[in-house]
């Protein structure tokens, strides 16, 4: 593909998996001096770290994992650079006045709030950003193919209205919800390209995934 021949540099947008950090666990089941080879057994909620919903996360009935449409997971996506925000802050439609003229059917967008700087902290789960039910409706009506952010959600995970609201706004029109990205500060342009890939887990609601940027 043309895209991959002009591709100048990589940046990793997935958070790493440690041992310990929330839904991450692993036993070691061999190990080289006695069993000659490495293997773990891992643990991983399928919405730990860097990852990706699937509709029946939310919707009864709704697609799993790995019916998602991969063609929305990858191509070129818009960055929408909010700064450093505050605790518990609300991204609304007035947020996009700069970038509504780019945002069509189809498009993958990218919110970045420099949160990902708390990962490891209460304050990353707790207090993080959030999409309001307006701009969720907004981007639903719009038809986007994908929405990626930083917190580990796209919505307060304490207001459980909140949470199944927006949730279900977007994945009712089957948009891709990616959460837990981090790195979105080395990416110095508005226009990249995205790569977000999840396991294909049999009607799976989610799964961890690994998104890369192609600038």
């Amino acid at each position: 593909m043309p895209v991959f021949r002009k591709v100048r540099h990589i940046i990793d947008l997935t958070l790493p998996f440690n041992k310990g950090d929330r839904g991450v666990d692993w036993d070691n089941v061999m190990e080289i001096p006695k069993d000659t080879w490495n293997a773990r057994l891992l643990h991983l909620y399928s919405h730990s770290g860097t990852h990706m919903d699937a509709q029946s996360h939310f919707i009864p009935g709704g697609r799993g994992i790995d019916e998602i449409d991969l063609n929305k997971c990858i191509g070129p996506a818009l960055l929408v650079d909010m700064g450093d925000v505050t605790e518990k802050f609300l991204i609304e439609t007035k947020h996009l006045k700069g970038y509504k003229n780019r945002i069509r059917r189809g498009s993958r967008i990218v919110f970045k709030t420099n949160w990902s700087k708390y990962y490891g902290q209460p304050a990353f789960r707790d207090q993080c950003p959030r999409i309001s039910i307006e701009l969720a409706e907004y981007l639903a009506g719009l038809g986007i193919g994908l929405i990626g952010v930083e917190p580990p959600s796209v919505a307060d995970v304490h207001n459980k209205s909140e949470v199944v609201s927006v949730h279900r706004t977007l994945l009712e029109k089957e948009i891709v919800i990616v959460e837990g990205l981090c790195n979105l500060d080395k990416i110095e342009q508005e226009n990249f390209t995205i790569i977000a890939l999840p396991l294909p887990v049999k009607d799976g609601d989610g799964s961890p995934c690994r998104v890369i940027a192609l600038l």
